[in-house]
């Protein structure tokens, strides 16, 4: 119904107007995105790292180094050529698949060997006050962080009424299926302990099941981490691009370069922010600030959805599923965000806070229509500075070069 790029962003515009449009892109382009791009980098340096220190943890040093230099090197690939990232995305997604059945196989193996050890009383000092539960699902579901990059590219996709629910349906049961059963095999072989010390399971998985082979399994990781940033990075631009081309954002960040039609300073402004994340010592413990903000915009964007469909109940709808799904999960949606705040009140509270933050960013920038010279010039002045630094022009007049 709504075939434009941008997710989220675009469907709370569509239903509740620009300020929640805007305030949901503010805190993608400072918590949501950035958190996740950091962290996915920082994963891929300790497995790449890891098999060099042995049973030693890489120096912080040498982790964050190379997690910076995989960020700008994945941001120039993006910059230069959309065939090439869709190449790279397509040789690391099936390398991650590959890494994936080798553990499930091993798993298998080892559970057929008798080996049940690890599922006797596997919920033992359990929490289970539903707000321990909601932020237990948080870190879970940061694994799956992405199942909803695809919409941030609907309007690059190829007849999206068509392509866009195929490639729903077929992803995202499988990236489910075998995101569950690779977790089995995990707990089949390892114990919890080993899990909560381990700071690459899939390495101290390897070691236990690989033997000479076991090499292999940080390698495949890596693959599948440096995957996984390449795909969040080119996702994500799209977000700031179509946000920066609404005027919620620097009308810089809406120019794409002249000759490869790529939006080369949203992906430069994205890997500037995800640098300084990296730099945080402990930047996973930002994973239950990133999850409350981004299930509290999720809420927001399917209640839009099941709002949308009682104001604009004649709108052509050619992909429509019962609403007995959307409000499924909405109660979820609900779930997660409600229960953590007597948890978790500081993490919640500093997301709330932020979110709020945008509001004065918005008045000023946006909705203040009489803004004086100077600060118009300003403005101009930086957009006119980076469209000539990046050799880039706004979309509608890409034309004519």
């Amino acid at each position: 119904m709504i075939p434009k790029s941008g997710g989220d962003y675009a469907y709370i515009s569509e239903a509740f107007g620009p300020l929640p449009a805007f305030l949901y892109l503010w805190v993608a382009l400072f918590i949501l995105v950035p958190t996740g791009n950091a962290i996915t980098a920082i994963t891929f340096a300790q497995y790449i790292l890891q098999p060099i220190w042995g049973s030693c943890t890489p120096p912080y040093e040498a982790v964050r180094l190379l997690a910076a230099a995989t960020t700008c090197l994945l941001t120039l690939i993006n910059c230069y050529n959309v065939k090439w990232v869709t190449r790279v995305q397509d040789i690391f997604t099936a390398t991650k698949i590959f890494a994936l059945c080798i553990i499930v196989i091993a798993g298998i193996y080892y559970l057929c060997a008798g080996h049940v050890e690890h599922f006797r009383d596997p919920m033992e000092g359990t929490e289970w006050q539903p707000g321990y539960i909601a932020l237990a699902f948080y870190s879970g579901l940061f694994s799956y962080s992405g199942w909803n990059y695809l919409n941030y590219v609907t309007e690059e996709l190829k007849d999206p009424y068509k392509n866009l629910p195929r490639a729903i349906c077929i992803s995202m049961p499988l990236v489910t299926i075998i995101y569950v059963v690779t977790n089995v095999a995990y707990f089949v072989v390892l114990s919890r302990d080993d899990i909560l010390s381990s700071d690459a399971v899939a390495v101290t998985f390897g070691g236990r099941m690989l033997g000479m082979f076991s090499f292999l399994m940080p390698f495949f990781v890596a693959c599948s981490t440096f995957g996984s940033l390449n795909g969040a990075i080119f996702a994500s631009s799209r977000l700031f691009f179509v946000g920066a081309r609404a005027g919620h954002l620097p009308r810089a960040i809406a120019l794409i370069d002249v000759k490869r039609l790529t939006p080369v300073p949203s992906l430069i402004f994205m890997c500037i922010i995800t640098l300084a994340l990296v730099i945080i010592e402990d930047v996973y413990v930002l994973i239950n600030y990133v999850s409350f903000v981004e299930a509290l915009f999720i809420t927001i964007s399917v209640t839009g959805l099941l709002y949308m469909r009682w104001t604009r109940p004649n709108l052509h709808r050619p992909i429509k599923v019962s609403m007995i799904l959307p409000v499924v999960f909405l109660v979820i949606c609900a779930f997660l965000v409600t229960f953590p705040c007597y948890v978790s009140p500081v993490e919640v509270g500093v997301g709330l806070a932020f979110i709020l933050c945008g509001i004065p960013v918005y008045m000023v920038t946006i909705a203040w229509k009489t803004k004086p010279d100077w600060l118009n010039r300003a403005f101009n002045n930086f957009n006119n500075c980076c469209a000539k630094l990046f050799l880039c022009v706004a979309e509608n007049e890409q034309k004519d070069y």
